[in-house]
């Protein structure tokens, strides 16, 4: 990670549901080649921030750039042709078709490869090797999630948005998937994590941000990390 260099810079961000404003002034950096974890409470707007970075909800003000280069306008699909790739909750995929399948489509819509980009995404998770010909409406939950992050990864993203990874997994798969994470940035892909597991957030974070009714309260160094100031603002 190159000190000081942010792959993402989000400036004074507010967004709103038709008249009900729900970020207000958000400002937030990754660190390029890093990972930075964003906390709160849910219905804070931590999703709908993801969602506003991806280009499914438009910004209302402020600026959003990647690697320096503005793409506060640009549409959902040329924010994935820069270099982003997202993974929503609910571990979205095409549930009548293979694991397989749902990787092969992704790699070609993305125009990033074939074999090759598929074959990367399945060394992150060797688990769905045996599942490849299983539809994805019959994975597990933790096997769902594992076949929607690798979906992102075949798209050869320099920025991976993740939303709640964790949530509703078998302690064993969040090993797997923490394992995952780990050597993607490793490898130098910048990550923003949407998370609630402060251990898990921890282990891999370079930065932090915990929000709060649609603002960052809190931001910093994962060293400057203070665990009972951020549980007390996730509590409900």
């Amino acid at each position: 990670m190159t000190a000081g260099a942010q792959i993402l810079s989000v400036e004074s961000l507010e967004v709103s549901y038709g008249p009900t404003q729900v970020l207000f002034g958000v400002s937030l950096d990754v660190p390029e080649g890093g990972l930075c974890c964003l906390m709160g409470r849910n219905g804070v707007g931590k999703s709908t921030l993801l969602q506003t970075i991806v280009g499914l909800q438009p910004a209302r003000h402020g600026s959003i750039s990647l690697g320096g280069e503005p793409i506060t306008k640009a549409a959902p699909y040329d924010r994935v042709k820069a270099g982003i790739a997202y993974v929503p909750q609910g571990r979205e995929a095409f549930p009548y078709l293979t694991v397989f399948e749902n990787l092969r489509v992704v790699a070609e819509a993305s125009e990033k490869g074939g074999a090759d980009v598929i074959e990367a995404a399945l060394e992150r998770f060797p688990r769905l090797r045996r599942l490849l010909e299983r539809p994805a409406g019959f994975l597990s939950g933790g096997e769902a999630q594992q076949l929607a992050i690798a979906r992102a990864l075949v798209t050869q993203p320099r920025l991976l948005l993740l939303d709640e990874p964790t949530e509703g997994i078998q302690p064993s798969i969040i090993l797997e998937i923490e394992d995952a994470i780990a050597e993607l940035k490793a490898g130098g892909m910048s990550i923003l994590l949407v998370e609630q597991y402060v251990e898990f957030a921890m282990r891999l974070a370079d930065t932090y941000a915990v929000m709060d009714v649609g603002r960052i309260v809190t931001a910093g160094p994962i060293v400057t990390f203070e665990r009972e100031r951020v549980q007390e603002l996730m509590a409900v």
